[in-house]
């Protein structure tokens, strides 16, 4: 049984990632951010218990990047939105149970990854809450078998998108894991670092 982990990525280009962290600290500098961030976090959640695969954007940039080991397997984001191309992303890997996370996360630890898929053995569903009420992660148990409705109605980048994503698999079992905070605003970065080097 294979496990995959898909992180959604975007090519660290200056007011094309982080646009909200852009506004208080500059496009160069959330851009840095990110692309360091990405780097660390690929680094530190390499492991033989599941597959890396890269959702990238946008997808011929993004598949020619320089920025991305090349020995993780890249797949384009495509079109849509958020959800699109997640369940576009989570359909393309191999039979088996896949989560996919954010890139911009910095209390992700292969320890929360493995508690994800774990859950996984009794869930259908899982998601890794984040405090604004969205998610760091979503996974299913069987890439082969995908939920039918999964984020269907989701009003994404609100307060309400686990909470609509949820909905959308009502009748699945759905399972729960860390509450982690993303980065999206300058004092999120300095709450995030504490957070991290105090895990």
């Amino acid at each position: 049984m294979q496990r995959t982990l898909i992180v959604m990525v975007k090519e660290p280009r200056p007011g094309r990632v982080k646009t909200r962290l852009a506004r208080d600290i500059g496009s160069v500098a959330a851009a840095w951010w990110f692309r360091h961030q990405c780097a660390r976090l690929l680094r530190r959640l390499r492991d033989p218990r599941w597959r890396i695969v890269l959702a990238v954007s946008p997808d011929r940039d993004g598949m020619a990047s320089r920025c991305w080991p090349d020995d993780l397997t890249r797949l384009p984001q495509g079109s849509g939105d958020l959800g699109a191309r997640m369940a576009r992303a989570m359909r393309s890997a191999a039979p088996g149970p896949v989560c996919v996370i954010g890139a911009d996360i910095p209390g992700i630890t292969r320890a929360a990854i493995w508690r994800a898929f774990r859950a996984l053995g009794k869930a259908g569903v899982v998601f890794g809450p984040a405090e604004d009420g969205g998610y760091w992660l979503v996974g299913v148990r069987n890439a082969r078998r995908f939920p039918q409705g999964l984020f269907r109605d989701v009003r994404w980048s609100t307060e309400h998108a686990l909470s609509d994503t949820e909905a959308s698999v009502a009748g699945h079992r759905v399972a729960r894991i860390d509450v982690l905070a993303d980065v999206d605003r300058a004092t999120d970065l300095d709450r995030g670092t504490r957070r991290f080097e105090a895990a």
